[in-house]
């Protein structure tokens, strides 16, 4: 289950900013994720609390915004949402994407800190 890793190292991120912002309180770490990332969020989200446990980040909260799938569409000359995960095509035209614009996200956006 590669999603323990993942949230080990968000804990380690967020550890490493609180240290070097003086020991600030993290309550909340906010994370874009993309439905493409290849993470369940599920997964995910149980793991942190594992990861979390030992650690000044114990009992805060991971918060996941799913992240849907957004396709440039050379036919349409536009972003369009893809019309399924599993073929990736223009939900208006129904041609292959040539690029994914969004969807593919793992990333940490931000801290809730307590004063």
């Amino acid at each position: 289950m590669h999603e323990l890793s993942i949230a080990m190292g968000i804990v380690e991120m967020a550890e490493e900013e609180a240290e070097r912002r003086g020991g600030l309180h993290i309550v909340a770490v906010h994370l874009r994720l993309g439905q493409l990332s290849g993470v369940v969020k599920d997964a995910l989200l149980a793991s942190y609390q594992m990861a979390s446990e030992d650690t000044v980040l114990k009992g805060s909260r991971l918060v996941v915004q799913e992240v849907p799938v957004v396709l440039y569409c050379p036919q349409c000359d536009a972003q369009r949402p893809a019309s399924s995960l599993q073929w990736l095509c223009c939900s208006e035209c129904g041609n292959p994407a040539s690029e994914i614009v969004q969807g593919k996200e793992l990333v940490v956006v931000g801290w809730e800190v307590e004063q």
